[in-house]
């Protein structure tokens, strides 16, 4: 049965700079799959071209795909992020300008004594409610 003390310094640092090596190479395919499945310049025989080599050849199709398409992998990330963002921002205004939109609203039919205090509080409560 072999002890802490049967297994040197430097194995123990190489076993961890492999697995280390072996979980970037998984990052690294994982990144890439999904930078081929999601483009949309390309068609489906070269994106089974690009797996396929990447899964026949795999360090030679990573490094490839890397070198050859480095800065439009970042671009399609960047493009990415921005698209999420500005749904994340609409979907923010459309909620909270919904509610500040209706409550404005009741706030105006309150100045112009279409509707009491009572009505615009429970039209405040109910903007409120649903944002």
């Amino acid at each position: 049965m072999p002890l802490a003390t049967d297994y040197p310094f430097m194995n123990i640092f190489w076993s961890m700079l492999v697995f280390f090596c072996w979980v970037i190479w998984i990052w690294m395919m994982i990144a890439i799959f999904t930078d081929v499945f999601r483009r949309r310049d390309i068609g489906g025989f070269a994106k089974a071209a690009w797996c396929f080599f990447m899964i026949v050849l795999p360090f030679l199709g990573v490094f490839i795909y890397l070198i050859s398409q480095h800065d439009e992998m970042a671009q399609r990330n960047i493009d990415h992020a921005k698209a999420m963002q500005q749904q994340f921002d609409s979907h923010v205004r459309d909620v909270a300008g919904g509610a500040a939109g209706e409550i404005a609203q009741a706030k105006s039919l309150l100045d112009s004594g279409a509707i009491d205090q009572t009505e615009f509080d429970a039209l405040k409560a109910k903007a409120l409610a649903t944002a």
